[in-house]
């Protein structure tokens, strides 16, 4: 079985109206209190709103995930 990987989704509004998403991977670190994410992957091009940018992150994350998981491993949903 993989590794379970921490991974985040943001987005970031970069300029007005110009919303990115970003997936984020949670870095080792030795501080208890603190999480540590560093960028894996970003979007190309910006959105005109949040909820686009956030949809499209959702997907990237969910292909991500489908290209790094077995098919025989995935759960049903």
């Amino acid at each position: 079985m993989p590794a379970l990987r921490d991974i985040a989704l943001t987005v970031e509004e970069r300029q007005p109206d110009q919303y990115f998403w970003v997936l984020l991977e949670a870095s080792s670190s030795d501080a208890a209190e603190a999480i540590h994410y560093s960028p894996i992957q970003t979007a190309a091009s910006a959105q005109a709103s949040y909820a686009s940018a956030l949809v499209m992150g959702a997907n990237a994350l969910r292909k991500l995930m489908e290209a790094t998981t077995p098919a025989g491993s995935r759960g049903a949903g």
